[in-house]
């Protein structure tokens, strides 16, 4: 595996503000200034992760077929606990190669410094069509709906607990970027207390279970510059959520929906937060 440089140096960052309400939300903002060079430079590096270590797998239920990537810890010793990371892709990566939805938020758990010092086994699946799908709310906003084959992954985790009795059950997380962050919150919503927190980055959200989400550990990440999946969703969906205890929203200033995903594939900061996190 191959070591990436560490572009944080190039990636300007900066908490500007930091507000938390009585019932503990956080909604913070950062500035961050992504040149050209960088975002080229770490896409680059990203894409040269050698992804070998993902076992291929494919899931069947009934008709569904969804292939997945699987990786395993690092020292998966017999005794020891480990998370269990489902990562989505956005839309792009649809197919049935079982090789394309390996995106950026699936391939950091590889570099050096996360496959040893955040162990844990994650599963990459693909879908060979969208997995999420957006509808308008009666208030002019957008929604997203799952597909079909996003409720049989809760069959795909139950088959992968069984197999792997060493998988923390108090420590099932969920992480997606564009389509598949709202993915993830689709599965959130559909199971909430199967899972133990839940990254979202640059989604189109899910309001279908919000009573029942309310006190989950959440973390919304959106450019204030958005104009693909809205950033005004991120913001509406804070907001029904005002009585959570666990969420926090990060708007990152200048960014939009190609670059959003930059400042946070470089550091621990994803990996650290989820670890912390428990049911």
């Amino acid at each position: 595996m191959n070591s990436m440089p560490n572009f944080k140096n190039l990636v300007t960052a900066l908490f500007i503000l930091t507000c938390t309400f009585i019932f503990a939300q956080q909604k913070e903002y950062r500035e961050a200034k992504i040149d050209s060079l960088t975002f080229i430079n770490t896409r680059k590096q990203l894409e040269n992760v050698n992804t070998s270590l993902f076992e291929k797998r494919l899931f069947s239920k009934d008709s569904i077929r969804i292939p997945f990537g699987f990786l395993t810890p690092k020292d998966n010793q017999t005794g020891k606990k480990f998370p269990l990371i489902i990562t989505f892709h956005n839309s792009t990566r649809i197919g049935n190669d079982n090789e394309k939805q390996l995106e950026p938020l699936a391939k950091i758990w590889l570099r050096d410094e996360i496959y040893a010092n955040y162990q844990c086994y994650v599963v990459a699946p693909q879908f060979n069509k969208r997995s999420s799908n957006y509808v308008p709310t009666n208030d002019n906003h957008l929604t997203s709906k799952p597909s079909n084959e996003v409720s049989a992954l809760l069959t795909l985790i139950e088959n992968l607990q069984k197999e792997y009795p060493n998988i923390d059950k108090n420590r099932i997380y969920l992480i997606g970027y564009s389509m598949g962050a709202s993915t993830a919150q689709n599965l959130l919503s559909l199971k909430p207390n199967k899972f133990a927190a839940l990254v979202s980055v640059a989604a189109v959200p899910d309001f279908s279970n919000l009573k029942k989400i309310e006190n989950k550990n959440i973390w919304l990440i959106h450019g204030d510059q958005d104009d693909e999946n809205p950033y005004d969703g991120s913001v509406v969906f804070f907001d029904k959520l005002a009585k959570s205890k666990n969420l926090t929203f990060t708007t990152v200033r200048n960014l939009n929906h190609n670059t959003i995903l930059s400042p946070f594939l470089t550091t621990d900061e994803i990996p650290q937060w989820l670890f912390a996190k428990e049911k």
